[in-house]
């Protein structure tokens, strides 16, 4: 039997600049709930030096039905309740490691 690989999330989230202040204070709020949740491995969030707008999640999930548990979690609705009209962009990245 083999053991399912977990699964890596590079999530690009890009505020207009006048919500950025916002948006990065409601994706700090994401940050604890999310990491206790079952199956996450890792929930680092980034800001881009040179762009304060570009910010980037990167996750990593035992199992993708857990981070699709995560994506409906009362604390991911809530961010996109808070933010609705602040994002200019946001795209999600299903990735598996290579080596």
């Amino acid at each position: 039997m083999t053991k399912a690989q977990p699964l890596t999330i590079v999530a690009k989230i890009y505020a207009k600049e006048q919500t950025k202040d916002l948006v990065k204070a409601e994706l700090i709020k994401l940050i604890a709930p999310t990491k206790a949740e079952e199956g996450c491995l890792c929930y680092d969030l980034h800001q881009d030096l040179e762009n304060p707008c570009f910010f980037l999640f990167y996750e990593t999930w035992s199992t993708r039905e857990l981070w699709q548990q995560h994506m409906n979690s009362e604390h991911s609705a809530n961010f996109g309740k808070a933010t609705e009209g602040a994002l200019a962009s946001v795209a999600i990245h299903e990735m598996s490691q290579v080596v």
